[in-house]
Order: C-alpha cells, then structure tokens, then sequence
C-alpha cells in the first residue's frame, strides 16, 4: 500500500510572544418565516488569527496545488453516510446539494440554479444543471435527484429529514434538466433538505454505503478509504464550477488522540481540524501560525439526553432535577474553552425561535434540584450514562458527572465508540442518560423536532411520547404561511414543552471550533457542517 500520509517538512521555530487578534462579526438580522425560505436566521463567524500585512497579501490571489491533511478524531461511518454523524466533512468534497444557504438562511443555487414553488404550497419546479457530470463521466440529470429524494425516504438510510423527503409524493419531469417536486402538504424546511441531501450515484450507491465507492458530483473523488485511517481523495478535473478546486488532493487523516491532533496541527503535517478538545484550544489560540474561527451557528450543541422508560427518570421532576444540577457556564469555560453559549433551551442566537428567557430557563441551583430529588421521594440515584470516548467528550461527561454527584446522583460513565453510540441513538437503545452533540436547531426550528434523534416528535431516542408535542410540531411543520406572530407563537410552546419535560436537557449551543495553518484560505461549511473546499487554496 503507498504512503497515505506523506509527512510535510517541520516548520521553523515558533517566534516568541502571542499572536495579534483580529475579530471579525458578521450578523444578520430575522424576517417572516417564508414558505420553503428560511429567511429567519443569520449565521456568523469569529475568527481570530494573526493581523500581519503579509498574510493579508498573500490571501489575495488563491495558489493552485498543494494536498490539504485535515486531522479528523474518527473515521467516517459508510453505513451512515446519508444520516448526520460526527463525522459529516467529506460529504460536500465528493458530492454536491441542489442548494446552500448563505448567511441569512436565504438559500442559493447549486445544482438546482432556480425554483419556482406553487401558490398553495403543494409544489416546486426545480431548473436544474446542463453541464454536471459524476466522476465516472455520467450526465447529471433530474432522474438523480428524484432518487436522491427516494433514497433519503427509505429507513434505512436512518436520514434525519426522511420526513421532509417523505413529504414528496410526486415527480413530474419536464425534460432532464427541470422537475417538478409535489408535496403531500406544505413544509417550511424543504431548503433543509435541500442543503442536507447528497446527490449520489444511484447505481453505486449499495458500494458507498460499504465504503467501496462513493460516486458524487462535487469537487473531488475518493481515491482510497483506509478503515481506521482516513480518506485520500484526488481533484475532480471535470468538475462544474470552472477553474475549481484549486487543490490537488485531500486527505483526511484519524488521529483519535487530542495531544497528538494538536501536535500535527502545530507541526505542519496537518492544515485544518474541526476536532481540537475545547481544553486544548488555548494552546492553539497562543500558536501565532494557527487561526481559529467560530462558527457560532448551534451545529453542535452539547446536551444530556434522559430515557423516560427508565425509572425514576419517568418521573419529570427528576429530569427537572437533573436540568438544575448541570453548571452549564463550568462546563462552557473549563471543558470547552468558552466557545459556545451555555443554554437550557437548543436554539443559537441566530435562530427566530431563541429566546433569552429560553436560555437562562435553567441555571445552576444544586439546592433547587436536591429538593425536587427529594420531593419526587429520592436522595440518591445511581445511574449510567453513556458518552463517546474521545477525548472532548470525555472531559464534557466527567463535568457533567461531578455537577450530578453534587446532588446524589452518582453516574457511571460508559464510553462508546462513535458509530456505536450514534446506531443506538437511532435505534433508541441508549441507557438512563447519555451526552452527545445536536444540530439541526441552526437551520428551521420545525427541522429540530421533526429531524433530529434526540427531539424528534414522532419517534425519538428519549422515547418521550405527548400529543401536545406532536401537535404543535405538527402545526409548525405545515403551516409556514402563519406569519412572524404565528410562528413565533408555535415557537415558543415548542421550547415550552422541551424545558418542561426535561427529556433531553441542553446544556452549551456551539457551532463548529475551526482550526487552521495560517496558509490555508477559503475554507468554509454549510449548515450542516460539510466541508466546502470549492475556493480552499495554501499559500
């Protein structure tokens, strides 16, 4: 087997004293919540890096060439591969979305370069790409996005948005460049599922859920998967966008261990990580070749999930308990390096549906949690909880268990691999309590509690079960024509019933943590934590 990982040649010596810091903020403001547009909403990033005058100038003209390493925790779950997981970066490297969203939650062209939606709601003519083809040469046509849409139905798939593609009844072409999506009733997330839904190759699509073959359109093409050891792939000299991608080559490199990621990022070997530990990051902020960028979005949120079959987590006043007992801004500033907000509601700032009575629902009352332990007719509980053993959330699991065994609740950790974890979170197989990461409340509220495992309305990892929930999750989903007011008001009894019911508790909203070579330009990701490296060049 040829070399993987050449090795890059070590840097010079760090000079001394810390980096400058530049900050830049970009933030947009709301709007009405648009059929199908999620015009309500902003996304903005902080970075903070170095101000010299040189790196400014050689950012100014991308450099063509060069192989990027991106050093990753865990390898990617094949079998996973149309569900989010932890490990979603090379989705939007090999393959490409009909749409993206930019900043404002407006959504763009990609593959679909227009729509048109009907009147009632109840359809959408989608002009799609002439001039795309796959990587082994076949045309892209719309018979590919209808079945992308079959595919993300089929439960198999395990698909968080299979209820928004279940929602497509109907296909009408018109050619093979223009189809017509028709809906079983109006959803105002259909550009979720836009921006979430891979368009791959229908004939070998059985390999790519194996690891065998993984056949996009997007701007590379797997040139080997080592199990365990990461991804190699090579450019895509046929791809659509001209003169695009100015890389050679990427590679994503496993390297599970925290010190050991870092060290490749401060040597060189490695470029770009998503997966530095937030204990680790003020290593990283002081290191004057590296960059950090916040994607303050909510992709990632830290939260506590609660089995509600297993007693007395039935009980909601010990779930209540437990919500109070967590030292939510301990855990933001010591474990994750004060990225993120501590929140008791799952919303980013960015999102129509924040709150910040939401937020500060919750706040840390050990006293206030020992009573209702004790109302509820409990002093002491001991419980499992299940985290993913890596070292981040690791440090979020042993924070979480000290803030409970202050309030009589002693927990034995069980760290899980993450493809293990994220099938039992899909099978509901979790035990009493678990933490992991959420996304899917950064895009459209609905998407959360119709989508995500943990929140889930109709099926969910908790097993919680309301009519209330569903009804007005329900509500949210199809009626995008109610307005600002109306859906502000179905926001808030969404959030409502979360933090009454306590089934799964919020704890940090935090986007993606970015790390970077001061060399590497134009990195960016969709709202689904894709990797875009179509403008990603190294200087």
């Amino acid at each position: 087997m040829t070399e993987l990982y050449p090795t890059s040649p070590p840097l010079p010596p760090l000079p001394a004293g810390g980096p400058s810091r530049r900050t830049a903020l970009r933030a947009a403001g709301g709007g009405s919540l648009l059929l199908g547009l999620g015009l309500a909403g902003c996304r903005s990033a902080v970075s903070e890096a170095s101000s010299d005058p040189k790196e400014a100038a050689a950012g100014a003209a991308p450099k063509r060439g060069g192989v990027l390493s991106v050093a990753i925790n865990a390898d990617f779950t094949p079998a996973l591969l149309f569900a989010q997981s932890g490990q979603s970066l090379q989705q939007r490297l090999i393959y490409n979305t009909l749409t993206r969203y930019d900043d404002d939650l407006t959504p763009k062209p990609e593959l679909a370069t227009s729509w048109t939606y009907a009147k009632d709601g109840r359809s959408i003519t989608l002009n799609l790409r002439d001039d795309v083809t796959f990587h082994d040469g076949r045309a892209f046509t719309a018979d590919d996005v209808i079945f992308a849409v079959k595919n993300l139905q089929n439960p198999v798939r395990a698909a968080q948005l299979r209820s928004t593609a279940a929602a497509v009844t109907g296909f009408e072409k018109r050619g093979d460049h223009e189809l017509v999506l028709k809906l079983a009733h109006p959803v105002n997330n259909l550009f979720d599922l836009f921006e979430f839904m891979i368009i791959t190759d229908e004939k070998t699509v059985e390999d790519a859920v194996t690891g065998k073959k993984l056949i996009g359109t997007g701007p590379f093409r797997l040139k080997k998967w080592s199990p365990g050891s990461g991804l190699t792939l090579t450019r895509n000299d046929r791809y659509w966008l001209p003169d695009r991608p100015y890389l050679d080559g990427v590679e994503l490199r496993v390297i599970p261990q925290a010190d050991a990621l870092i060290s490749s990022l401060r040597s060189g070997q490695s470029q770009l990580s998503f997966h530095v530990p937030g204990k680790s990051l003020g290593t990283v902020k002081s290191d004057p070749r590296l960059k950090i960028t916040d994607y303050d979005t909510g992709a990632g949120a830290v939260y506590l999930g609660v089995n509600t079959t297993v007693a007395p987590l039935n009980d909601r006043a010990v779930r209540q308990a437990l919500a109070w007992a967590i030292d939510r801004e301990r855990l933001l500033a010591q474990t994750l390096g004060g990225y993120g907000i501590a929140s008791a509601a799952p919303w980013p700032k960015s999102s129509p549906a924040f709150s910040e009575a939401h937020r500060t629902h919750y706040t840390h009352n050990p006293g206030k949690a020992r009573e209702l332990l004790r109302s509820a007719g409990h002093r002491k509980l001991e419980l499992p909880l299940l985290h993913i053993a890596l070292p981040g959330d690791t440090a979020i699991a042993e924070s979480i268990q000290y803030d409970l065994k202050q309030i009589g609740v002693h927990v034995t950790l069980e760290p899980t691999d993450g493809a293990t974890a994220q099938k039992k979170l899909i099978a509901q197989q979790m035990p009493a309590l678990w933490s992991m990461g959420h996304g899917f409340a950064q895009v459209q509220p609905s998407t959360l509690a119709v989508s995500a495992y943990p929140f889930n309305e109709a099926k969910n990892t908790s097993k919680y079960r309301s009519a209330a929930y569903t009804k007005v999750v329900r509500e949210a989903w199809t009626k995008p024509e109610s307005g600002v007011a109306g859906a502000n008001t179905l926001h808030e009894k969404i959030s409502g019933i979360l933090l009454e019911e306590a089934f799964i508790i919020d704890l940090v909203v935090r986007g993606q943590v970015q790390v970077n070579a001061d060399r590497l330009h134009g990195v960016t990701q969709n709202k689904f934590s894709y990797l875009n490296l179509d403008d990603a060049y190294l200087v």
